[in-house]
Order: structure tokens, then sequence, then C-alpha cells
């Protein structure tokens, strides 16, 4: 049977082997298959709905918001890896990409791609200090951003650094990231 070209490309969408998702002003638009397995819900109960529903606070909302943001206005995508929350309330490890269609207006329509590392999520629950903290290490920043970031000192994000490599028996900072997403070092 032979389909059409918008049958083919709504099939390759919605089969896609990461999550894709369409937001306008971070609202969800349109989403595949793969992203609702995902986050754990049906399409109907993601469509329309703020972004705001998978993190853990307002503050990680904004924040997450923030960071992207810079990136897209500068270069139109964005990416890094970040922990989003499923309908069970339980922290799923992704790889994320975003693309802006409106430069001038960056989030007003973005396409977004999740890729979902199901073995690389720690089983020691992080506090959502050490998640952000984390969150800012796979990015490359120092302490000393981190700490303007979130408005905290460089002693106690270093203080962050050393019960992270600790609690998860890493020699050094690049050993503590290659644990979390159980990559070799």
């Amino acid at each position: 049977m032979a389909q059409t070209l918008d049958e083919l490309s709504l099939l390759a969408f919605d089969s896609a082997p990461m999550g894709l998702v369409l937001t306008e002003d971070r609202v969800i638009r349109t989403c595949n298959d793969t992203f609702c397995e995902m986050v754990g819900y049906d399409k109907k109960a993601l469509l329309g709905q703020s972004f705001r529903m998978l993190y853990q606070s307002d503050g990680e909302f904004r924040q997450i918001r923030n960071i992207g943001l810079a990136h897209l206005k500068d270069s139109g995508c964005y990416t890094d890896e970040r922990l989003v929350r499923h309908r069970d309330g339980r922290q799923i490890w992704c790889r994320f990409r975003a693309v802006t269609l409106t430069p001038d207006d960056p989030l007003a329509r973005t396409i977004l791609s999740f890729a979902h590392i199901p073995e690389q999520m720690p089983d020691t629950a992080l506090t959502k200090r050490e998640r952000q903290v984390v969150g800012f290490l796979s990015q490359g920043l120092t302490s000393k951003e981190i700490a303007r970031r979130l408005s905290l000192s460089p002693r106690t994000i270093e203080d962050y650094r050393t019960n992270l490599r600790k609690k998860f028996g890493a020699r050094n900072t690049t050993e503590l990231l290659a644990q979390l997403v159980r990559l070799e070092a």
C-alpha cells in the first residue's frame, strides 16, 4: 500500500527512537509517542501543557529556560544533558537538544529532542541542589560561575563537588560526570 509523503512524515515522527516535541512559548503543541512513553503521559495529557509539569520546581523550570535561551539566541540551537520528571515522580536522565524555528523570538516555536539514557541515571538520588550543580558542571562551568548563577559562594560549590565525588567514589569531576552517565572516564 503506497503512503503519501505526509503519512510517511507522520510515521517517522511518531516512530522516531527519541522523544520529539514541538513547543510554542514552552507549551507542548505536539509530541511523538516515544516522548509520551518516556515521561509516562498520554499525548492528550501533554498537549497544551506547559513544560513546567516536567520539572521539579518553578525555579528549575526558569533556570533551564535562562540557560538554553542564551544559546538559542546566539546560535539557534542548544544541547545538554538534564533530568526530566516522569509522571510517577522519578527523574529521567536525557540527552536534550533544541532548535528554534523563530530566531527573533527563540522560544516562540522550538523543536526539542529527548534521548533517554536509561543506564545512565545513578542509583543514588541527587538532591535538587546537587542536580543543579551537576547540570552546570556538565556544561563545563567553573565553581565560581556556578556560584554566581546559584547565588552561593564558590566554597559552597566546592563543597558540593567534593561531596558528590565522595558519594559516587569519583577521584575528580570528569570521573564524577562519567559515572553519572555511566561512561568510561
